[in-house]
């Protein structure tokens, strides 16, 4: 029996279809390995991170390859679960290595491209074909206190703004920080494209994605001579998983060496240049479990977010 196992770490939410597609994702991934694979959260949600371990290390895993199940590196990647990780690592005395975020691999951004598309033949099949050059993009990310994971989002939107050919690309956020979707779509729509294409770059459903649509209702209902169109988000799309197992893959062959030349936790970042040399340990210990009868309070906090008072942002679109 071998010795290795898959962990898949991921952030938790209070919504139950969340964690649903969540799961399915983690029993995908254990077809596609010949080792045991675990799942478990950071917050809001059970089993908890280190519960997986555990369950791990008793079916004989002495050296397990963990994953974060997030798209970019943003504090949850770069500290909270590395935190969780370590501490276990140190406590139990079993090998945990860490892989690297989805990031803007290009199987991640095909799948993106592919999400686009079928809203654009599904518009096209109702309202009538619009064409590329008519057609705006905005995509949607989930918003981070770290401007590298939030510029990623940026990165993914130039991707398929012009590898699809369309006629611009604007970039929001579901929160934290700026603009938010409503805000971004105030200023588009004034652009004069016919179509715009909403399309949140998230991998699983839940409370800010159903936000993000609503957002996009309104915004149509605000501009009717503007087709508003709503693309849905990643999910469990073949490439996506491919880009899971890639991930473990770069962990045995040890390339799975995450960007680092924009993190403010060790470069000067404009506007962020004190969280350089942060502590990396996890903020997430007050909301381990929360609400699942597995609560554990051990206090943490994160660093302030220095926009948090910008005009079209940071605050949850929740009215």
């Amino acid at each position: 029996m071998s010795d290795t196992a898959v962990m898949l770490c991921g952030h938790g939410s209070r919504d139950e279809a969340a964690i649903a597609e969540f799961t399915d994702l983690a029993h995908t991934l254990s077809s596609r390995f010949d080792w045991p694979v675990a799942h478990g959260f950071l917050e809001f949600a059970t089993p908890v991170i280190r519960e997986g371990l555990d369950r791990l290390r008793d079916g004989g895993a002495r050296d397990i390859l963990a994953v974060p199940g997030m798209l970019f590196a943003a504090g949850h990647v770069k500290n909270d679960i590395p935190g969780v990780l370590n501490t276990w690592s140190r406590d139990t005395g079993i090998q945990v290595r860490y892989g690297r975020d989805l990031g803007d691999d290009m199987r991640m951004i095909k799948a993106a491209g592919e999400r686009v598309e079928e809203a654009i033949r599904k518009a096209d099949a109702t309202d009538g074909h619009v064409a590329a050059s008519d057609t705006l993009l905005v995509v949607v990310g989930r918003g981070s206190s770290d401007p590298d994971a939030n510029a990623n989002v940026a990165r993914v939107t130039r991707l398929l703004t012009e590898g699809l050919g369309l006629g611009w690309g604007e970039t929001a956020y579901s929160g934290v920080t700026f603009p938010l979707v409503a805000t971004a779509l105030d200023h588009v729509v004034r652009l004069g494209f016919r179509r715009i294409i909403v399309f949140p770059y998230f991998l699983f459903t839940g409370i800010l994605v159903r936000r993000i649509y609503d957002a996009a209702t309104s915004a149509a209902a605000c501009y009717p001579d503007t087709s508003i169109v709503q693309a849905g988000y990643l999910n469990d799309h073949p490439l996506v998983v491919e880009t899971f197992i890639s991930r473990v893959d770069e962990i045995l062959n040890g390339t799975g060496n995450m960007n680092c030349q924009a993190c403010k936790y060790r470069e000067q970042v404009l506007g962020f240049e004190d969280e350089v040399g942060l502590r990396q340990e996890s903020h997430h210990h007050h909301v381990e479990g929360i609400g699942t009868g597995h609560h554990h309070h051990h206090g943490g906090h994160h660093h302030p977010y220095p926009h948090r008072d910008h005009p079209l942002g940071p605050a949850s679109m929740k009215d």
